[in-house]
């Protein structure tokens, strides 16, 4: 894979993210049968991608399943809490609610790693809180935007609790085992709630769970992964930022949810925080690096 196709991959990646909350609102299942589903197929298709790419495999110990377990249990809730919000408000307040996460990150990591906050980091915090407060309507909690939003926050809570998680394994665990692992530990928690209504899902809403799974799951993490061998981590993440336009401009076509100048507005503010975050990361990690050396 050269540098050009490493980029093509990751558009197309950040395009099948995008469009995850496109498809949890095409099928009409509830959030308990399109997380499972979409766990179940997404096992199906790293496996395959696992195999296809060869030996890699590392041995867990028990602490690695036992942080594993958690980060399953932490996209279990993420997924859940995001397809309520698509249920609830629609994919575009839901996709910029759980856009809020590296915020999260930003306070969490001051709080869980005692890592200092900078002045810069806290203009994020702003930003994106700022952006939020544009993107609802109204705050009222009676109202569908105003609940869909909480939502998403949460789930964005919930996964930027599971990239801390992640962090604190990394290198150890290759990126493709580990996203398998904690797929099949989503699939296992939502068994319970799921298997009395699956004979009643609809096999157009198997279709959407189906790609759901596949593609905005197992082919877009796999596409990740293997440019991440060719684009630096920093091009990466911006690329990846691109993962809110791509699902509300497709939500715009697909669905008629025409955002309002307000949102749109607070939705920018929201994704020139995500690239400025991604730039920030990129450069310390750069930084570590070379100290490293």
């Amino acid at each position: 894979m050269n540098h050009r196709t490493a980029l093509g991959a990751l558009h197309i990646g950040a395009l099948f993210f995008g469009l995850t909350g496109v498809f949890g609102k095409l099928a009409s299942a509830s959030p308990a049968i399109i997380v499972f589903g979409r766990a179940a197929f997404a096992v199906l298709a790293l496996g395959l991608f696992a195999r296809l790419a060869g030996p890699g495999w590392t041995p867990l110990q028990g602490r690695d399943w036992r942080r594993l377990a958690l980060g399953g249990v932490l996209l279990a809730g993420h997924w859940v809490s995001f397809f309520i919000a698509v249920k609830v408000a629609g994919v575009a307040i839901a996709t910029l609610g759980f856009a809020s996460f590296p915020a999260f990150t930003v306070l969490l990591e001051g709080l869980l790693f005692r890592e200092r906050i900078r002045a810069n980091e806290l203009l994020l915090v702003g930003l994106v809180s700022t952006g939020l407060v544009l993107v609802t309507p109204a705050f009222d909690l009676a109202s569908e935007a105003t609940g869909g939003l909480l939502w998403s926050l949460l789930s964005g809570l919930l996964f930027s609790l599971l990239s801390l998680t992640n962090r604190a394994g990394s290198g150890r665990i290759p990126a493709v085992q580990a996203a398998m692992c904690q797929n099949l530990v989503v699939a296992l928690c939502l068994v319970p709630f799921a298997a009395p209504m699956l004979g009643q899902v609809a096999p157009l809403d198997w279709l959407w769970i189906g790609l759901l799974g596949v593609f905005c799951t197992g082919v877009a993490h796999s596409l990740f992964v293997a440019a991440l061998g060719v684009i630096k981590a920093r091009t990466a993440a911006v690329v990846f930022a691109m993962e809110p336009i791509y699902g509300i401009a497709v939500a715009w076509m697909l669905f008629a949810e025409t955002p309002t100048p307000r949102m749109l507005v607070g939705g920018a503010l929201i994704i020139f925080a995500i690239v400025i975050s991604s730039r920030l990361a990129a450069s310390s990690e750069t930084r570590k690096a070379a100290a490293e050396h």
